[in-house]
């Protein structure tokens, strides 16, 4: 059987887990941050329903004009440790993959391990690299 690809970042972020697991679990707090580098500010719109078997949507337009929008289940909530979801583009729903983010608490900066799995191909793994790449940088502004 092919093994499908998969990523994995790591961050340390200047805040306690509680207030990170909030920033991904909160409507409010992930449209500040969520999206790749070239997301325009004021286009990220998040409808979440967190709860494992909750469904969640969220967009963005880049500055290239383009509109993007993922969303899918989430399947574990456990805070302020875990969040793992389902994940697929508006535009190629059937190519499915899975999101875990992993939080562990080292006094007040936590660390942050995100991996990615269970992508199509390698050339949608190096797209979603760049993508949350671009993403944890302002997730690490957020809290600085």
């Amino acid at each position: 059987m092919l093994t499908q690809p998969s990523l994995t970042l790591a961050r340390r972020l200047n805040a306690p887990a509680e207030k990170v697991f909030e920033a991904w679990t909160d409507p409010k707090k992930l449209v500040q941050w969520f999206g790749p580098a070239h997301t325009l500010t004021d286009t990220v719109k998040a409808d979440m329903d967190v709860r494992a078997g909750g469904l969640y949507r969220v967009s963005f337009k880049t500055d290239d004009g383009q509109y993007h929008e993922v969303g899918g289940e989430y399947l574990e909530v456990t805070p302020p440790q875990r969040l793992v979801f389902s994940w697929a583009w508006h535009s190629t729903p059937e190519r499915m993959s899975q999101v875990t983010v992993a939080l562990r608490a080292e006094g007040d900066i936590t660390l942050l391990t995100l991996t990615h799995d269970k992508f199509f191909n390698e050339d949608a793994r190096d797209g979603h690299k760049r993508g949350w790449t671009g993403t944890l940088d302002k997730l690490e502004r957020y809290f600085a």
